[in-house]
């Protein structure tokens, strides 16, 4: 009789205890989507056009969070497969294809670009850059040619910027490997760097090396027509919209050296590969942890890995990359120790995705420090 009670007791106890961790596992699903959503708060639009894709990676699982519109005039709402313009978080594109190719023993960091590009091997200051300069943002190049060139007028066509980069002097603070320099013109020049390395345009390679194996089937540059519908409309600060969906802006006019488009599904995947989440490929990963490590000390605040930046964030470290354009605000960053990450795209210029973003990540790791405002103040104007 005894046994047959205690069956039944360990029972009803086994029961109670799975309908309590049921109802943990929901409250922290539904905990992520809380956190999201009151984070997120700040740049929904409150008036005009716009919205936000947010993809959140949390032990081993992805979540997929959207709000307001992908297109007002289409009456499109934002989904995980609405597509934005990357901005500057598609310079980790090309820094993780300079990774590889060094994993791989196809190039060193050390290499001058002008090995490569050698059309500046008839250059001054410029046969000193390395590609690790170019892809850590330490070449001494300026944000864009327009600031060294300040009479030029216009876009740069590849004859226009050669041109800059054969007459470019170092100064002071100039100086290639000595200081953080943010730098367009840098990671432009790595993009054909490797097309000349590797005798293949940018985006086939992209496309061969990286987006192609991971099954990144929305992440293109420039967009394809097949595509374009599914391209959000990007909007002014102010909710004005900009431009046209798909549209490639910014200082640089050929083939390959405008931005690169992606959806949040597709850079959820970018993500989950980023903290070594996928199964089957190993080597791509590999090649990531080599891109995130630090290369230079801007401050004990921000290191600087291949375009990763390195913040400090409580007993843990944030890696993260944010863009930003007149009509786009972009963010991925995530925690590896924590096995978190995040991805922020948002079809309105001049939105806080990086502050955001760190917000998150502290939140979902329970962490009470205050989020390190390091590097926030760089996204961008492509």
């Amino acid at each position: 009789m005894e046994s047959h009670t205690l069956f039944r007791t360990n029972i009803v106890i086994a029961t109670v205890m799975g309908a309590l961790l049921a109802a943990g596992f929901v409250q922290a699903q539904v905990n992520v989507e809380q956190i999201v959503k009151q984070k997120v708060q700040p740049i929904l639009p409150k008036g005009g056009g716009g919205g936000v894709a947010v993809a959140v990676r949390m032990d081993g699982k992805t979540s997929f969070f959207n709000y307001g519109m992908a297109d007002n005039a289409q009456n499109r709402q934002v989904t995980p497969d609405s597509i934005f313009n990357l901005g500057s978080v598609g310079k980790v594109f090309a820094t993780t294809l300079l990774a590889q190719a060094v994993k791989q023993g196809e190039l060193s960091l050390d290499d001058p670009v002008s090995k490569y590009v050698t059309d500046l091997q008839r250059g001054g200051d410029i046969r000193r850059i390395t590609l690790g300069q170019l892809a850590s943002h330490t070449s001494g190049l300026p944000r864009v040619p327009q600031q060294y060139e300040t009479w030029h007028k216009g876009r740069y066509t590849w004859p226009d910027f050669v041109r800059f980069l054969n007459s470019w002097k170092a100064g002071p603070n100039h100086e290639p490997g000595q200081q953080y320099l943010y730098s367009n013109a840098a990671m432009v020049l790595l993009r054909v760097a490797l097309e000349r390395r590797f005798n293949t345009r940018f985006a086939v390679l992209m496309h061969q090396r990286l987006t192609g194996p991971l099954g990144m089937t929305s992440t293109a540059l420039p967009l394809p027509r097949d595509l374009l519908g599914r391209a959000v409309q990007g909007y002014g600060p102010q909710g004005r919209a900009i431009g046209r969906p798909g549209m490639e802006g910014g200082t640089f006019q050929w083939p390959g050296s405008g931005q690169i488009y992606s959806s949040s599904r597709d850079m959820a995947t970018f993500l989950a590969a980023n903290l070594g989440e996928l199964p089957d490929h190993g080597p791509i990963e590999n090649a990531m942890v080599f891109a995130h490590q630090p290369v230079f000390t801007v401050s004990p605040h921000l290191k600087l890995g291949l375009a990763w930046q390195n913040v400090p964030a409580g007993n843990f470290t944030i890696i993260d990359k944010n863009g930003g354009l007149n009509n786009t605000s972009t963010y991925i960053g995530f925690a590896p120790q924590r096995k978190l990450g995040i991805v922020i795209l948002v079809n309105r210029g001049k939105q806080h995705a990086t502050g955001i973003g760190r917000q998150i990540i502290h939140a979902l790791a329970q962490d009470q420090s205050e989020p390190s405002n390091e590097g926030e103040s760089n996204p961008d104007t492509d």
